[in-house]
C-alpha cells in the first residue's frame, strides 16, 4: 500500500504554488510514548489544528480548489468523531459532510456511481464522505446487498472513476479508520448503554458484529483493488480516539497545499445605541430560565 502521499501523486494532481505549514511542530506535538494524552494536551494541539483548518478554508476559498475527503472503516472505528473534530470550527458552507442513506429503488436501478456525483465539490468547496462509494466493496459486498459479480465489477472500475475524478482537478483524500477487535466491542457496548449514544447502533451494526473476518477478507481486497498512485488509501490507527484524531487531521493539513489567504484587516466600526433600546416595548413570551 502507499504510503508516501508525495511520492504516489502522479501528473494528474492539479498543481500549487503554495506549500503546507509544519501545522504542529515536532517539538510540541503530542508524544505517542508518553502514555495517555491529558485532555489539556488534547484541546491545545486541536485548537492549532483548528486554527490551520481555518486558514485552509480560507485559502479553498480564494483559490477555487475542489476537495474531496472519503472517510471508511468498521462500525466503531471513530469516523463520525473524527469529521466532528474537524468540522466543529469551520464555515459548513466550505466543509459539508455527505452521509448517504441507503439507496432508494431508483438509485438500485441507476449506474453505481451515479448519486455520489452529486456531491462532489465545486470550486472553494470541501466535500466530507461519512462512508462513501466503498460501500459496495464493504458493508455490500459482506451482508450479500449485492452480487460477488458486482463487487468485483466495482473494484475493477473504481480506480477508474478516481482517476477521472482526480483529472478533473479535485483533490481527493481517501482515510480508513483502523480498530481492534477489543476496542470495538467496547465503543458498541457503550452505545447501548449511553442514552445519547444509543441512535448511533442500527440493526445492521449488530449482524455486521459477527462478520469480522469477512469485513478483514473485504478490505484487504478493497485496498488492493483501489489503493492507486491517484488516489492512494491512508489507514489511521484509530484505538485512541484523541490521537487518531490529531493525527487525522495533521496528515489531511499536509497533503493539501495552501497558504494564509490575502484579506482586509478587520475592524469594528463605531455604533450609537440608545439606552435601554436593546429591550422590546412588545409582551413577548420569554423561556423559562430554568438553569
Amino acid at each position: 500500500m502507499q504510503r508516501d502521499k508525495k511520492s504516489s501523486r502522479s501528473d494528474a494532481e492539479p498543481a500549487a504554488q503554495a506549500k503546507p505549514p509544519e501545522t504542529v511542530p515536532d517539538s510540541t506535538a503530542p508524544n505517542a510514548e508518553a502514555g495517555p494524552l491529558s485532555t489539556k494536551a488534547y484541546d491545545k494541539a486541536l485548537k492549532d489544528l483548528h486554527i490551520e483548518l481555518v486558514k485552509l478554508q480560507e485559502w479553498v476559498k480564494h483559490a477555487g480548489l475542489k476537495v474531496c475527503i472519503v472517510f471508511e472503516g468498521r462500525d466503531g472505528a471513530g469516523k463520525g468523531g473524527t469529521i466532528k473534530a474537524i468540522t466543529e470550527r469551520v464555515s459548513p458552507r466550505v466543509f459539508r459532510v455527505v452521509a448517504l442513506p441507503a439507496p432508494t429503488e431508483r438509485q438500485k436501478s441507476q449506474m453505481y456511481f451515479q448519486r455520489y456525483f452529486g456531491h462532489l465539490p465545486a470550486a472553494g468547496e470541501i466535500i466530507i464522505f461519512d462512508r462513501s462509494w466503498y460501500n459496495r466493496a464493504g458493508v455490500e459486498r459482506v451482508m450479500g446487498f449485492c452480487t460477488e459479480q458486482q463487487a468485483k465489477g466495482f473494484l475493477m472500475g473504481v480506480p477508474l472513476v478516481e482517476r477521472a475524478i482526480v483529472d478533473s482537478g479535485v483533490i481527493l483524500l481517501k482515510y480508513w479508520l483502523e480498530v481492534n477487535p477489543d476496542e470495538q466491542t467496547r465503543r458498541l457496548k457503550g452505545r447501548i448503554e449511553d442514552g445519547r449514544k444509543i441512535w448511533k447502533l442500527s440493526p445492521m451494526d449488530l449482524k455486521s458484529y459477527n462478520r469480522w473476518d469477512d469485513y478483514t477478507r473485504a478490505r484487504d481486497d478493497m485496498f488492493k483493488s483501489s489503493d492507486s498512485a491517484w488516489a492512494p488509501w491512508f489507514v489511521v490507527r484509530s484505538d485512541d480516539k484523541k490521537r487518531a484524531r490529531l493525527n487525522m487531521i495533521r496528515h489531511l493539513l499536509s497533503q493539501i497545499p495552501y497558504q494564509e489567504a490575502p484579506r482586509e484587516k478587520v475592524k469594528l466600526p463605531k455604533r450609537h445605541i440608545k439606552s435601554g433600546s436593546h429591550e422590546t416595548s412588545y409582551p413577548v413570551k420569554y423561556v423559562p430560565e430554568v438553569y
